[in-house]
């Protein structure tokens, strides 16, 4: 054979080899969803993370193992308290961030919550823990308690402080950002003539119906894929 043969055939095998190792050792992403009752309910059936995996699976895309770790009630400070066995025992690639709603909303149906300060001092304190280990933080700002369109749910000026301090955050460390807090508003207005409390995105106010979880993870898929 002669020499030039001999060099296209090593560099035909070489080339071979290269594509198959980089399909064998392609290492799938593990993704995690941290946060309260709202991310528990969405690793369940018709949830906003099965609802991701369902439509992963619908473009052939098997990169990213996606999985919850919401418990109901939580607030700010106890992802803090859990983080280290719910997630960070895990070796996550990303996770995103979803808290806020009961910070906010135990102030007045339980007298407790977050105040402003602890709430961003704790959350940085989770954020700073992530990137020490290189993992990809996703924040979402709280979407709503009571679906008005015209700010006159209780907790409105509460809900739009606090969701503030969720995007400053996300620019401050340079995570990523899914607002959600923006997209219902948005979403609502067009889609909420009667100024309704519920039933257009959420069950009760808060927790999210069909619409609501589809939407959630529209919003989070497109930030979860545009890295």
């Amino acid at each position: 054979m002669r020499f030039s043969a001999r060099l296209t055939v090593i560099m035909s095998l070489f080339t071979i080899m290269t594509v198959l190792a980089s399909l064998t050792f392609k290492k799938t992403q593990k993704v995690i969803f941290f946060g309260d009752s709202i991310t528990a309910a969405g690793a369940k059936p018709g949830g906003y993370i099965m609802k991701m995996k369902d439509a992963l699976a619908k473009k052939g895309n098997s990169d990213y193992d996606l999985i919850g770790a919401g418990i109901g009630g939580n607030k700010v400070y106890d992802l803090y308290l859990r983080m280290d066995d719910d997630v960070l025992s895990q070796n996550p690639d990303v996770v995103f961030i979803y808290i806020g709603v009961n910070d906010v909303w135990h102030k007045a149906s339980y007298g407790t919550g977050t105040d402003p300060d602890k709430f961003e001092k704790f959350y940085t304190a989770i954020i700073n823990k992530l990137l020490d280990k290189h993992i990809r933080v996703i924040l979402c700002t709280p979407a709503v308690i009571g679906e008005k369109t015209d700010f006159t749910n209780q907790q409105d000026g509460d809900m739009n402080a606090y969701s503030q301090i969720v995007r400053n955050l996300a620019q401050k460390w340079h995570c990523g950002l899914v607002d959600l807090r923006e997209v219902f508003h948005t979403y609502e207005l067009s889609n909420n003539p009667g100024n309704k409390e519920s039933g257009i995105l959420t069950l009760d106010r808060v927790h999210l119906n069909e619409a609501g979880n589809q939407l959630v993870a529209d919003k989070m898929l497109e930030v979860l894929l545009s890295k």
